[in-house]
């Protein structure tokens, strides 16, 4: 018996003592719910959907803002309103949930895959910069677990290149650049509002975007192709990405509670990355300054296995001896979409337009070197609902990985664990 609790020691948190659950509802939900049934008013365009679409986008502090069906529905809808198309290239960091590349192939754009930054796992500008060609025409930011790209640096280069800057916000409802909320910085922003996101009704997504006439094309784009407030006589063709009024109640009371558990998650993290500072061989995550509130789907560190002294473990060893010793599951964090197993465009027979753009869409051709470190070695993640718990909560998570830094020689003994391609709730 060891002193891990993987090779059958104590572990630090006892199994009864449980992490919050999620998602998060309350009677008032479950009220409205009822009174929305009973109402006969089900469909899109409703009161209540209007009424969450206008309270989020003044929380995000955008100019307009509606719902749609998902956030991978809300990406290939910003694409679509921007007038990207057939053959455009989109850069796209590697590190990410597939759909932010899948829903550039469904609109027969080019997602050209680019590398992150090493300690924020964030589209890095310089490799944005290198990666631009004259069939350029947009960037998609996505704000990864807890982090953000330099937004400014970012929305400047594509000013200059006259590129269109799409934000991914489904990891961060609720963060704040500079006083602004993501998804009112770039173009469109692009949010889901899936079961593990930080503001869910089970599927739904929500795009934002700074002026009226975007607005209306989205509004389009999203209701079968009628124009805004009835018109018909300039429709598009389109297809039906809405929500439903059950969809909307269940987000009106995720955003009464969003702020607070924002806030708290925020407090909890800043806290639990001061503790993992002091152990040697763990990195945080990089906040940058101009962050002036952090909202996180997974709380994320890093581990420098060189100065740990154990080259031959991965993250793999040590997200295995972490999730014994605190409960739930620890992983490593996104695949990157080069070797993603769900990001598969070649299985797709409407992709294949011609030899060019069959070519053109493989993933393989591309090398995400950090990406592929943060996956196979260094990243460690969690799914947000730890975030929810308590200060001391924070200390056990510290107490374990310093335990298992202590002990690294008894973790090496241990048959290497099977790594998963694809994880739980925490991923999806």
């Amino acid at each position: 018996m060891g002193k891990l609790a993987i090779t059958g020691g104590k572990p630090v948190r006892d199994a009864k003592k449980k992490w919050p659950q999620w998602p998060i509802s309350d009677a008032a939900d479950a009220a409205l719910l009822s009174k929305i049934t009973r109402s006969n008013r089900w469909s899109f365009d409703g009161p209540y959907e209007w009424e969450f679409a206008r309270r989020f986008t003044e929380y995000q502090k955008a100019k307009h803002g509606l719902c749609c069906a998902n956030g991978t529905v809300a990406i290939q809808l910003a694409l679509e309103a921007l007038g990207i198309g057939a053959y455009d290239e989109v850069i796209v960091p590697g590190m990410t949930w597939q759909a932010t590349a899948a829903a550039c192939l469904d609109v027969n754009a080019v997602p050209i895959l680019v590398d992150v930054e090493p300690d924020t796992w964030c589209i890095d500008v310089k490799q944005i910069e290198a990666a631009i060609t004259d069939r350029t025409r947009a960037v998609i930011v996505v704000h990864l677990y807890g982090c953000m790209p330099d937004m400014t640096a970012i929305k400047s280069l594509c000013r200059k290149k006259n590129l269109f800057l799409i934000e991914d916000c489904a990891h961060q409802h609720g963060a704040f650049w500079k006083g602004k909320g993501v998804g009112s910085i770039g173009d469109v922003g692009c949010f889901s509002f899936q079961e593990s996101k930080v503001l869910s009704c089970g599927e739904g997504g929500f795009n934002t975007c700074q002026t009226q006439t975007l607005f209306e094309k989205l509004y389009s784009l999203r209701n079968c192709g009628r124009g805004w407030q009835g018109d018909l006589t300039h429709a598009l063709q389109s297809g039906n990405y809405r929500i439903t009024e059950w969809q909307a109640g269940i987000l009106l009371g995720g955003l009464k509670r969003l702020d607070k558990q924002v806030k708290h998650r925020d407090a909890n993290a800043m806290y639990l990355n001061s503790l993992l500072a002091q152990i040697p061989g763990v990195l945080p995550m990089r906040r940058r300054k101009e962050i002036t509130q952090a909202s996180y789907f997974n709380f994320a560190f890093r581990l420098d296995w060189e100065r740990l002294g154990c080259k031959d473990l991965t993250n793999v060893h040590f997200s295995a001896a972490l999730s014994k010793e605190l409960g739930g599951e620890w992983e490593p964090p996104y695949d990157p979409l080069n070797k993603c197993a769900l990001y598969k465009p070649h299985t797709k027979p409407r992709h294949n337009l011609n030899k060019t753009y069959w070519k053109m869409i493989d993933p393989s051709r591309y090398r995400l070197p950090v990406c592929e470190d943060a996956n196979e070695k260094s990243g460690v993640v969690v799914h947000h609902h730890v975030l929810l718990g308590t200060k001391k909560d924070m200390e056990d998570v510290a107490e374990a990985v310093a335990k298992i830094v202590a002990n690294l020689d008894e973790l090496r003994q241990i048959p290497a664990p099977k790594r998963k391609k694809y994880r739980g709730l925490a991923t999806v």
